[in-house]
């Protein structure tokens, strides 16, 4: 099987540079990229988001299909009071 080919497109961030340093001694830490990091937390979150919007379509459906009881409503006035 070949592996998949992606192109990789540069973006330009602005960030505080606290925040920017923090990013790279947590990068360091994992042995990674600050690049890495921030490509990572967006891929998990487009991930995230698809998979609650493939669930809430699914709930949707089935709210639309219904859900059989097996409820029959009574033949008559006295056998809904009957205890």
């Amino acid at each position: 099987m070949a592996p998949t080919l992606t192109m990789k497109t540069n973006i330009t961030l602005k960030v505080d540079d606290e925040l920017l340093k923090e990013a790279r001694v947590m990068a360091a830490e994992q042995g990674t990229s600050v690049s890495a990091l921030v490509a990572e937390k967006l891929e998990a979150m487009v991930r995230e988001r698809k998979a609650f919007e493939r669930a809430r379509r699914r709930a949707i459906a089935r709210l639309r299909s219904g859900i059989a009881l097996g409820w029959t409503p009574p033949r008559s006035r006295d056998e809904l009071h009957a205890r």
